[in-house]
């Protein structure tokens, strides 16, 4: 459940409260008992730190190197399996 922030515009005071999404909205202040409630809206602190949040964190910057580093690591298996059936010969 979330927690809203409350603040009376009469006295000033201002509290916590845990709430359902389908709760209704308090009005009434537990202080001055006016309804002068209102909810306070803070901005949200996250602050994602690292790499993996991005599509682009793991591409190289012409897109082509690791391409091009996977066929040239299958280029050379091939070419020692062929050079191990040759020597076996």
């Amino acid at each position: 459940m979330p927690i809203y922030t409350y603040r009376c515009d009469n006295c000033g005071v201002q509290f916590e409260k845990t709430q359902k999404f389908s709760d209704p909205p308090l009005t009434r202040c537990p202080e001055c008992n006016k309804k002068s409630l209102r909810k306070v809206y803070t901005p949200v602190g996250i602050v994602f730190k690292g790499s993996g949040f991005y599509a682009t964190d793991h591409r190289s910057p012409s897109g082509q190197t690791s391409r091009s580093g996977s066929k040239e690591k299958s280029g050379e298996e091939k070419s020692t399996s062929s050079s191990a059936s040759e020597s076996k010969d």
